[in-house]
């Protein structure tokens, strides 16, 4: 085989082999007569067909569409290039209100795939079953009714004028908020309708090379934050844009983040969806989640981060590390793609990303840790590389937020939860020698004392999994999350912080590099302090949030709506002229 190969150092070219067996009548010892051939000839020989079979049948195993396969060993008759073509659309359109199974009556076989581990190969045809499966037996999955969604929360949903604070200070503070977002949203809508992002200073739309060719990111960003802050007409008209412009099949060319359309545009219509009961949003996002399906076919299951919308070609980015997929963005999907098999009754979705935690589950992990790099054909690390910041984070909340969404019966996403918390904290967790504790980045072995705002979400997160961590870790995990946040807090020196901050050479929560001193308007830190808020009721975390607000408005307000600022620590501002879609969407939720 190495031969075969041209192995390494043998300095020549992959032998010819067909031509050996076309030609071995004249190979020399075989006489004319019959002679048999001698041992080490009948050696040789064997060992070329041993090489021919495992050439074939391993060509055969590579192959990306099994339906190749088939066309090998089925009969003419029987090949499926002769049945019909099954359309996908049924999954996606049928009508919603013959449904028969709730979201609240889900049981752990409902959330769980079937345990066989099928080859990447096979995957094709199988799906195209499954697709047959679920349009022909609508009676037993068919996509969930909003009304029995609506049974099923554990709360009403607030929104609009539900959970109205008591105090006035309370109320005052929230309505300067909703003025903010009222603010920031009627700028978009003036200066930038239907395009993704404003941007605030030369008051013009922003388009970027994240979304392909799909448009109004922050429209679609926006709608649960516009219903519930009770922007009613804002909502409704935001509404209307997604009906009459957000055309998915004229979606063809440019570059889209599978990560980043999932999170703003999946997650976006989900909620509407889930906040509102319109069918609208189902419908859309159940057409754009078959867009994302090609993103996964690579041998692995693990998709690629960058999809064309249109023709479904995936390659990975540019920057990734020998062609990797990021362990943020293929991690950061199981939320989304769970609701996608609910809503359309397709187990294709939810077999998507059960296949990714399968692979991730089941690798050898660095001191249990997981690196950011993976390589989507081999199905290896490429770099030991591991953060809860940029490139890894959101994979970490997507595990605990996937059993919390499962009523608490994913006991497969609790354990890979708790099991990584383990780990990142036996390895990356930190006390400075001020006393604040901060989660380092770890680069084969070896610390960097430095820790990112987007790493700032995992106070919260940790302050979520507290209760359901074995009983004498619960306030051990909800001391680390007020820990990690508070030592968040301490890098807002300017009630903003910084893009990343450091803990070595003096330095202690202080971006100490001009490159990290950028704030554009994230809301990881002040998502730790809500969460906070509500498992402690500790007023400081309000306060906090508060102090926030007064920045916000301080540095990143300008006349035509909210910007990112460039150093947090300058005594004058200096604007990135970008108002992100995530400040509507998040930070001020």
């Amino acid at each position: 085989i190495a031969s075969a190969r041209g192995g390494p150092g043998s300095g020549r070219k992959p032998r010819d082999l067909s031509s050996g067996l076309e030609s071995h009548h004249c190979l020399p010892g075989v006489s004319a007569s019959g002679m048999g051939l001698r041992l080490s000839q009948k050696f040789v020989f064997l060992l070329f067909l041993s090489g021919l079979v495992t050439l074939c049948f391993g060509a055969l195993f590579f192959l990306p569409d099994s339906v190749r396969l088939k066309r090998i060993f089925l009969s003419k008759n029987e090949s499926p290039l002769n049945k019909p073509k099954v359309s996908r659309k049924p999954s996606v359109t049928h009508d919603a209100r013959t449904v028969e199974r709730s979201v609240g009556s889900r049981t752990q076989e409902d959330w769980t795939p079937p345990r066989t581990k099928m080859d990447p190969g096979d995957e094709l045809a199988a799906k195209n079953d499954r697709v047959t499966s679920s349009s022909h037996n609508g009676a037993s999955r068919k996509g969930s009714d909003y009304e029995m969604v609506k049974k099923c929360l554990l709360k009403p949903s607030l929104g609009i004028d539900r959970g109205k604070p008591s105090d006035t200070q309370t109320i005052q503070r929230r309505d300067k908020i909703r003025e903010m977002m009222k603010f920031a949203w009627d700028n978009y809508r003036q200066y930038a309708w239907g395009k993704n992002e404003l941007r605030p200073l030369t008051r013009n739309g922003h388009i970027g090379n994240m979304f392909g060719g799909l448009r109004g990111a922050s429209i679609v960003d926006s709608l649960d934050t516009l219903y519930i802050m009770g922007l009613t007409e804002d909502y409704k008209e935001a509404k209307e844009w997604v009906i009459n412009n957000l055309d998915l099949n004229s979606v063809r060319n440019g570059e889209a983040s599978l990560f980043e359309v999932n999170i703003r545009y999946v997650g976006g219509l989900l909620s509407a969806y889930y906040l509102t009961g319109e069918e609208v949003f189902k419908q859309k996002v159940l057409e754009l989640g078959e867009k994302l399906l090609p993103a996964f076919n690579t041998p692995t299951g693990i998709p690629r981060g960058v999809i064309n919308l249109g023709s479904g070609t995936s390659w990975s980015w540019g920057w990734a590390s020998a062609g990797s997929s990021i362990l943020a963005e293929f991690g950061t999907l199981h939320l989304e793609f769970v609701h996608l098999t609910e809503l359309s009754g397709n187990p294709i979705f939810t077999e998507k990303v059960m296949n990714i935690r399968k692979l991730l589950d089941k690798i050898e992990k660095p001191h249990g840790l997981y690196p950011n790099f993976l390589s989507p054909v081999s199905g290896n690390w490429v770099q030991h590389h591991v953060s809860l910041g940029g490139l890894g984070d959101s994979f970490y909340e997507y595990l605990i937020k996937s059993y919390l969404m499962s009523d608490r019966t994913d006991e497969e996403a609790k354990r890979m939860y708790y099991s990584a918390l383990e780990a990142i904290e036996a390895n990356l967790v930190q006390k400075s020698p001020g006393g604040l504790t901060y989660v380092a980045e770890w680069r084969g072995g070896i610390l960097d004392h430095k820790m990112g705002h987007l790493a700032c979400f995992s106070g919260g997160m940790v302050g979520i999994g507290a209760d359901d961590s074995v009983p004498e870790k619960r306030q051990h995990y909800l001391d680390l999350a007020a820990e990690i946040t508070h030592t968040c807090h301490e890098s807002y020196t300017t009630k903003l912080g910084p893009e990343a901050f450091r803990f070595d050479g003096g330095a202690e929560a202080t971006g100490t590099r001009l490159s990290d001193r950028y704030y554009i308007l994230r809301p990881e830190v002040i998502e730790s302090y809500m969460y906070m808020w509500r498992l402690t009721h500790d007023p400081k975390y309000r306060q906090w949030g508060w102090e926030a607000v007064e920045a916000l408005e301080k540095h990143c307000r300008v006349d035509g709506g909210f910007s990112g600022i460039r150093d947090v620590y300058a005594s004058t501002v200096s604007h990135d002229n970008m108002q992100q879609s995530f400040f509507l969407s998040e930070t001020l939720k």
